[in-house]
């Protein structure tokens, strides 16, 4: 009697353990998803965000609002522009037509008795501090100016000051003390002594904190913004006081927040040796 050969076996019979396998990874792979971000990573942020866990794994899937992993602080600061100084040509006429009698005039009732008739402040001891102008462009005392008046920088005595006078009368003021003090110009070349790492910050800057170097700007003819201003030969207590107000954000009005950037990344050791060094000698 001839065997009778053996069925093959039914397709579906042979698919079913690779079916079974697949379903089996598939099933893996969503628990081990759904331990990592339901479990896991609420329980890791759960601490910085101030939150039980429950409350996380619940805000992970969904069911609650949502917020940072970090509480974020509540800004309430005004939205003043960093500065609305602008250079139309009348005002560049004005800034180019040095010591006139209307910025002299303005200056002597307005501005001597803190910052001098020839722009050298003698401002000592305790109380406020007030920069020499000795030396700086007219652009760089005008936008200061501009910027008090618009509310882009705030000091209480000299924001009521640039208020009550019209922009053409700071620009006049800026032409004026640029002009009378030319023949202090020394001011701004002051012999710069002081620590070899403080030297060189100030010279060379460092690329390892991206920290550009001080004197490629705030120099004499250094080639930078045409509002930079001098600061070799400035009075150190003012000097600090500014790279602390840009530092902690109190001060606003620099252009793309150079000097916030700068300011930020040095430590408060080094903010007090550069206003010393930048003070210099004569």
């Amino acid at each position: 009697m001839a065997e009778v050969p053996d069925t093959p076996p039914e397709p579906a019979a042979i698919d079913r353990p690779w079916r079974v396998r697949a379903a089996v990874v598939v099933t893996t792979a969503v628990a081990v998803g759904a331990l990592i971000g339901f479990v896991i990573i609420p329980a890791g942020q759960k601490e910085n965000a101030h939150l039980g866990m429950a409350h996380a794994m619940a805000r992970a899937a969904g069911l609650e609002a949502g917020s940072p992993a970090v509480p974020q602080p509540i800004n309430t600061a005004s939205p003043i522009p960093v500065s609305t100084v602008s250079w139309d040509p009348q005002i560049m006429k004005i800034l180019a037509s040095g010591n006139t009698r209307r910025g002299a005039q303005i200056a002597a009732q307005t501005c001597a008795a803190c910052h001098g008739d020839k722009g050298l402040s003698q401002s000592v001891g305790p109380g406020p501090v007030f920069p020499s102008l000795a030396g700086q462009s007219p652009y760089a005392i005008y936008k200061q100016l501009h910027d008090f008046r618009s509310g882009a920088r705030v000091n209480q005595m000299m924001t009521p000051v640039s208020q009550m006078l019209a922009v053409p009368d700071l620009a006049a003021v800026a032409a004026y003390y640029s002009a009378a003090s030319k023949e202090y110009a020394a001011i701004g070349t002051r012999e710069l002594l002081g620590d070899p790492a403080i030297e060189k910050l100030a010279s060379e800057g460092d690329s390892h904190r991206a920290l550009p170097a001080c004197l490629a700007c705030h120099v004499n003819n250094a080639g930078g913004p045409i509002e930079t201003p001098v600061i070799t030969g400035q009075n150190q207590d003012y000097l600090l006081v500014q790279l602390n107000a840009f530092a902690g954000g109190q001060r606003k009005n620099d252009v793309y927040g150079r000097m916030r950037d700068v300011a930020g990344k040095l430590t408060p050791q080094e903010r007090v040796a550069l206003a010393r060094y930048f003070q210099g000698t004569l």
